[in-house]
């Protein structure tokens, strides 16, 4: 054998490790013929080791293949890979200078033969010693949890179990700097359990918690919000964390921290340090502490459990003692309270017992003495005068004695004075003799104790009780303070009964001599009563003017015929609801004791157009009412309608005027359909207002068609509303022309209402309404401002346009400024404008309405006469008014074209003449041919308008 074999040999004996048997297989691979390089790869699927020339991953890789060959791979380019053992996971992987083929494998095997044996013994060693450690950590690791649990289960305070667990982990582990911190994710704040460290002497402070935001930064803080393990030294851990890294404390050669999680939450962390070099952390530690600090977490909260449960016995059991002591105190209270009660209810007894007035005080006496201390005890009472302190009852020192003397400023004036109770022994009663409060006044020798309280009723001071004590050693508490006071309350009502009864007896005595003059006078009282209200139901019921019943009075009347109708279907009644025509005029004229003259006369007619039991009734000023029950309807209720016409219609003298009274009616037959008296009344009173309507002086019945008109008005309401709000009113406008040329010098703006459902809506479908409903005015407001900005975008700027002006916004003061403030937001001119106004709105209030138009022509706001002709036209109101222009009503114009139109004329020239008079524009209205255009024309009409001339129409450019 060569001398290199033999140290190759004795190498191979004397080496122990796996390392140590690869370095000669390597150096015996380097004498093979042609090797370049030699590798031997070794180990498990999850940890390779390698020895030898650095293999590529790739070079590993292949050579892995060999494995799952049969254990030898040429790899070209002179590469092999050959598995020197059959059944361990090492390979040789070879590197020639010059191709080889399947003969190097016997060579190898043949080389390599002792080598491999050699290396397959030292790598079964090594798996037996690291089964072995294995075995030995797992012990460790087992009793390790045993200590966490028994500490966990065991009465150590927390310190002592932290230091416990301080001590496992540096079984397991080096552990001489260790700290544990615990987090509460919820509220955001940690703190430090347990902190040890050799380098760090001042530490955390581990009493309270802190926000985790104060450590913002550390490595405790990235560990608590990270939630993942951290290990190695300060660079390595910058490089683990997320965001900037801040040392707090002496720096570690290295730094293991592991989080506590629950349920995916961070609830802790324990971390060890090492500042000893060559000293560091291994994944296996850190799994290790990982798997540790669960165990720990559990040992921690069930540690803190068990202390809060402790706490919780502990306040518990306070809590009972406390409630057991109270519930002590409220036996021997509701004793004392019972024995109260008792004697209360004696006392009580003695208010109506027939006993004598000595022995009712010497029961009071007894029962008192059951309360506390009574040996000396005395009731003093004061006289009806209030000049003398009676002494009833008077028991000092056993012996009994009945006392009066005169009021004075003893003790018992003092408690009686102050009316509140006084308790006080020898030295507070000298304090007040000294005061000036009490005046010594003593019966016997002086009291060591002494305790008084009034004798109270209805808030008045009657008397007083009293006890009191000779013997230092027995004195009053507020206790029997408070116990006298109860008795005493009762006392005192006992002692106001007994005299109330006396007083009662006394008084019965003189009563009943009373009584029976009383009873006589009550009886004519109440007789007198008796009339005055039925006198009283008769005004309250009946019209003090005509004696008519009133509306209360109908009311329950035509109840009382409803619910007849409910129980006999078959029966009709009718109401005729009746307004006087024209009263208000006749008032006014002829003065109000006219007025109820007329209307006792008109109250006295109707009365006699009817028949028991019907009921004629006056509603309200100028209302009447008749109930005809059970007639033949309608016709016996229009027979009555004409009687009632034909009657009051009759010549009737009165204030040296002759006047023929008339009215309107409006019946309403009820059947059992009415439940209620307001019905009835409405459906009369909507007959009445078409009769009204109809031409006045007539009657008219209620149908369902009137019915189906008033809910139409309501909706019509309503649609105008929702018109006002939703903008669907538009103006048109008609043209006025030069009549010679034909020429728009103008326009009249008319509104029209774009309904969504009935489509375009003329004034006189809703203009009435709209006034009834008080909806008129917003109306005319908004189409004021819509014309007026219309025509000023869009017409030409030297025509004019004129606006319809009711009477009722002439009423308001302000009517000028606004129109003024309108024009202003609208930019467009004043003298642009004309407003047109009837002749029914000077009769308003004329002067008003001149002094309107005159500050709208100050301001350069024509005004117009519209409809001249019609109304109550005078001659004053042209020459008052500052009219600009006069529209002579369609009526006139279009009669000029007829035959007999030689009035017409007439007055169009009259009209025509007066108006150059006095310097006023003229309109035609109503032109529809070319006749009436020609005879305007001729007759020096300058301007008009209508169908012929053109249509109302949206403005155009």
């Amino acid at each position: 054998m060569a001398t290199g074999e033999q140290a190759c040999l004795r190498r191979l004996i004397e080496a122990s490790t796996p390392v140590e048997v690869s370095e000669v297989i390597l150096d015996l691979a380097s004498s093979l013929p042609g090797c370049e390089t030699a590798a031997l790869l070794w180990g498990g699927e999850g940890e390779m080791h390698s020895c030898g020339a650095d293999a590529t991953p790739d070079e590993t890789a292949w050579a892995q293949g060999a494995l799952s060959g049969d254990g030898f791979c040429l790899g070209g380019r002179g590469r092999v890979a050959w598995r020197p053992l059959p059944h361990e996971r090492a390979i040789l992987l070879l590197h020639f200078s010059a191709e080889v083929g399947q003969s190097l494998r016997g060579t190898l095997e043949r080389h390599f033969a002792i080598a491999g044996r050699r290396l397959q013994q030292v790598l079964e060693l090594a798996s037996l010693q690291d089964s072995h450690k294995q075995l030995k950590r797992s012990e460790d690791l087992q009793r390790a949890l045993f200590a966490i649990a028994d500490l966990a289960g065991s009465d150590l305070d927390m310190p002592e179990l932290l230091r416990g667990i301080h001590e496992i982990v540096s079984t397991l582990m080096y552990g001489e700097n260790f700290f544990i911190v615990r987090h509460d994710p919820e509220r955001g704040v940690m703190r430090f359990l347990y902190y040890v460290d050799v380098e760090d002497k001042q530490g955390p402070n581990t009493t309270k918690e802190e926000p985790l935001d104060n450590r913002r930064h550390t490595l405790t803080w990235h560990l608590l919000s990270g939630g993942k393990p951290l290990m190695g030294s300060n660079e390595q851990l910058l490089k683990q964390v997320n965001g900037p890294l801040l040392v707090a404390g002496p720096d570690s050669t290295d730094w293991l921290g592991v989080p506590m999680l629950r349920n995916g939450q961070v609830h802790g962390a324990l971390v060890v340090q090492s500042y000893r070099e060559g000293t560091v952390y291994t994944l296996e530690d850190r799994a290790l502490l990982e798997f540790v600090g669960s165990h720990i977490l559990t040992a921690l909260e069930r540690k803190q459990t068990k202390d809060e449960l402790e706490q919780r016995v502990r306040r518990r059991t306070q809590q009972l003692d406390e409630a057991n002591r109270d519930l002590q105190q409220e036996v021997l209270e509701r004793q004392r309270a019972e024995q109260l009660q008792a004697a209360l209810f004696q006392l009580a007894q003695l208010a109506t017992a027939d006993i004598s007035e000595s022995e009712f005080y010497e029961r009071v006496h007894v029962l008192v003495g059951a309360l506390l201390n009574a040996e000396n005890f005395f009731i003093a009472l004061l006289s009806e005068d209030h000049r003398t302190l009676d002494f009833p009852y008077y028991v000092d020192a056993g012996e009994r004695r009945t006392l009066s003397r005169p009021l004075g400023g003893g003790l018992s004036e003092y408690v009686m004075r102050k009316a509140h109770p006084f308790l006080g022994q020898a030295a507070d009663i000298e304090a007040l003799i000294q005061r000036g409060e009490v005046v010594q006044h003593t019966i016997g020798k002086p009291s060591s104790c002494w305790l008084g309280v009034p004798l109270m009723v209805n808030g008045e001071v009657m008397g007083l009780v009293a006890v009191h004590s000779y013997a230092e050693e027995n004195v009053y508490s507020t206790t029997d303070q408070e116990l006298l006071s109860f008795a005493a309350l009762q006392i005192a009502n006992s002692i106001y009964r007994r005299r109330s009864d006396m007083s009662l007896h006394r008084a019965n005595v003189q009563l009943e001599q009373r009584v029976e003059e009383r009873t006589h006078e009550l009886l004519q009282q109440i007789r007198q009563r008796e009339h005055i209200q039925q006198q009283l139901k008769h005004q309250v019921m009946h019209d003090p003017l005509t004696g008519l019943p009133n509306r209360g009075f109908l009311r329950d009347r035509l109840d009382r015929a409803l619910t007849l109708l409910q129980r006999e279907p078959n029966r009709r009644c009718a109401l005729l609801y009746l307004d006087v025509d024209r009263f208000k005029v006749i008032n006014d004229s002829l003065g109000h004791l006219a007025g109820d003259a007329f209307l006792k006369e008109i109250a006295r007619r109707l009365l006699n157009c009817v028949r028991d039991p019907d009921v004629v009734a006056r509603l309200s000023g100028d209302e009447f009412a008749i109930l005809l029950e059970d007639v033949e309807i309608p016709g016996t209720a229009v027979n009555v309608a004409e009687r009632i016409l034909k009657c009051l219609g009759e010549p009737l003298k009165l204030a040296g005027k002759e006047l023929e009274p008339s009215a309107s009616i409006g019946i309403a037959v009820a059947d059992s359909r009415y439940s209620m008296a307001d019905e009835v009344l409405r459906d009369a009173d909507i007959a009445l207002y078409r009769a009204k309507e109809a031409g006045r002086k007539r009657f008219e019945m209620f149908d369902e068609a009137l019915a189906k008109n008033v809910v139409d008005v309501l909706t019509l309401e309503a649609e105008l509303r929702h018109a006002l709000q939703h903008d669907e009113f538009e103006p048109y406008f008609q043209p006025i022309c030069q009549l010679d040329s034909s020429h728009v010098v103008g326009y009249e703006a008319l509104i029209r209402w774009n309904h969504p459902q009935r489509g375009l809506l003329k004034p006189d479908e809703f203009i009435k309404i709209a006034e009834d409903s008080g909806l008129i005015e917003a109306i005319d407001w908004r189409m004021f401002e819509l014309s007026c900005r219309l025509l000023r975008q869009h017409a030409r700027k030297d025509v004019f346009m004129t606006l319809n002006v009711s009477a009722r916004h002439l009423r308001h003061l302000d009517f000028d400024t606004r129109l003024i403030r309108l024009l202003k937001y609208c930019d467009l001119p004043t003298t642009r404008l004309i407003i047109e106004v009837t002749e029914g709105a000077l009769l308003d209030n004329a002067e008003r309405v001149r002094s309107t138009l005159e500050q709208l022509r100050l301001a350069g706001i024509g005004a117009a006469l519209d409809d001249f002709g019609t109304g109550y036209s005078s001659l004053s109101y042209l020459h008052s008014l500052p009219l600009r222009m006069l529209k002579i009503d369609q009526v006139f114009v279009q009669e000029l074209d007829k035959d007999s139109n030689t009035s017409s004329i007439r007055v169009v020239e009259a009209i025509l003449a007066l108006a150059r008079a006095l310097d006023i524009q003229v309109i035609a209205e109503g032109i529809e041919t070319d006749a009436q255009h020609d005879i305007l024309l001729a007759m020096g009409c300058e301007m008009g308008q209508g169908y012929l001339l053109g249509h109302p129409a949206p403005i155009r450019d």
